[in-house]
């Protein structure tokens, strides 16, 4: 029995086109799927494959029309071999078979094999398939170029724009980190930390800072021995000093500076100077980036700034510790006297300080409330409610219920909040 070569010879392209078609399938899978970020830490570690693929990757329209018009050229091909084929095997019925096993082939073998091993390995495919693809994108350039001025131009005339990314760098990454969340490699601790280092950008001072009625400050004018005792009996370090006037601040204490001067003294605290002792003060604007914050108090090496706005009138201060609990969460010391802002009732409810900042609720809760127009759950409420709302009343935004609890002249002191259930008769 005799091979019949003129059937084998283009059975045999059929499956190397099927090979090749299965290759640009996977490419473009690997290719789009890696990870930019491991691709150039191995290029940082001098790894020549990675170079290709970080510099394949960085011209995406080109590599992507490259392996489009390999991957049809080839699909196109075998097609036309494989009706060929079928139509000396088959006679009539040629092109309904021809499109049925074709159909099977390029979906099981062409497309979905390839794509995923491609989308299981990203990495190892994309490192090994850089240099025939670098060789496929040079030699369609020309093609692809034209393509490309083709598809732009018609876009045009629909009136559509050809636009880089939508997303900046620090949205990817915000929307890596929360996808790795979801998906359990990412930890929620780790989350919110790494999430508080992207966040420092979009905060300004006025976000974080103690606000002006809760700071601990001092009279000047006051005999030494008092102002000693209240500065070392304060679970501050550093403390304003005013005169007159609680926004004529006129310098800062430091606890160590008193304790120093009251050993140089003798431990008689009347002999104290304390506007020896006194550090001038440091105002910042409350429009002044966290960010920007944080690098002036590295710069400067001091801890504690006061805020001011722009007419000078005094908002709040700012510490380095308040800035490094945005990353990091809540830091407590021995010191510290714990303020309960947040309490959870038996029926799962949160009772919640007024004053508590937004940031920290969703933190604490996983919640996603809006903090663009307000700093803390009060002031959230105030502003969706457009009035100040009275003891009882009872608010749902943003999925959340919130219930007014106390009210204290025009402020709202404590709320209780949970999720949105269905809403009762008489809310």
């Amino acid at each position: 029995m005799t091979l019949d070569w003129s059937l084998i010879t283009p059975a045999l392209t059929v499956i190397g086109l099927l090979c090749l078609s299965a290759f640009f399938s996977g490419s473009e899978t690997s290719l789009t799927a890696t990870s930019r970020a491991r691709i150039l830490q191995m290029e940082k570690d001098g790894n020549l494959s990675a170079a290709r693929v970080n510099r394949l990757i960085s011209d995406g329209e080109g590599l992507l029309g490259s392996i489009l018009l390999g991957n049809n050229l080839v699909n196109i091909a075998a097609s036309m071999i494989t009706g060929q084929l079928f139509e000396r095997l088959f006679g009539g019925n040629s092109v309904l078979w021809a499109t049925l096993v074709m159909t099977i082939l390029v979906l099981v073998f062409a497309e979905v094999l390839p794509k995923t091993y491609a989308l299981s390995n990203p990495d190892r495919f994309a490192l090994t398939v850089s240099r025939p693809i670098s060789i496929v994108v040079r030699v369609f350039a020309p093609i692809v170029g034209a393509v490309q001025l083709i598809v732009r131009g018609v876009l045009r005339l629909f009136g559509a724009t050809v636009v880089g990314p939508v997303l900046s760098a620090h949205d990817e990454l915000r929307g890596a980190i929360a996808l790795h969340h979801e998906e359990g490699a990412v930890v929620k601790d780790d989350r919110d930390m790494l999430g508080g280092v992207l966040d420092l950008r979009e905060l300004t001072v006025d976000d974080i800072m103690v606000h002006r009625k809760s700071i601990v400050m001092i009279d000047a004018d006051q005999p030494a021995e008092t102002i000693i005792a209240e500065a070392l009996g304060s679970p501050h370090t550093r403390l304003p000093l005013y005169r007159d006037d609680v926004e004529n601040i006129v310098g800062i204490l430091h606890a160590r500076d008193l304790a120093r001067a009251l050993l140089e003294a003798g431990g008689d605290a009347r002999q104290v100077q304390i506007d020896a002792v006194k550090r001038e003060p440091w105002f910042v604007p409350e429009t002044t980036e966290v960010q920007d914050q944080l690098n002036a108090f590295r710069e400067k090496r001091e801890h504690f700034a006061l805020v001011v706005d722009e007419y000078g009138a005094l908002m709040g201060l700012v510490t380095l510790e308040d800035i490094l609990e945005e990353i990091v969460g809540t830091i407590e010391d021995e010191h510290d006297i714990t303020v309960e802002g947040m309490r959870q009732e038996a029926d799962g409810c949160w009772i919640v300080d007024g004053v508590v900042p937004i940031r920290d609720l969703n933190r604490a809760l996983d919640w996603e409330l809006p903090d663009e127009e307000a700093v803390t759950i009060a002031g959230l409420v105030i502003h969706e409610a457009r009035t100040i709302p009275e003891t009882g009343q009872v608010f749902r935004f943003h999925g959340v219920r919130f219930e007014v609890i106390e009210r204290r002249r025009n402020q709202i002191t404590q709320l209780k909040v949970s999720l949105q259930q269905e809403p009762d008769a008489n809310e």
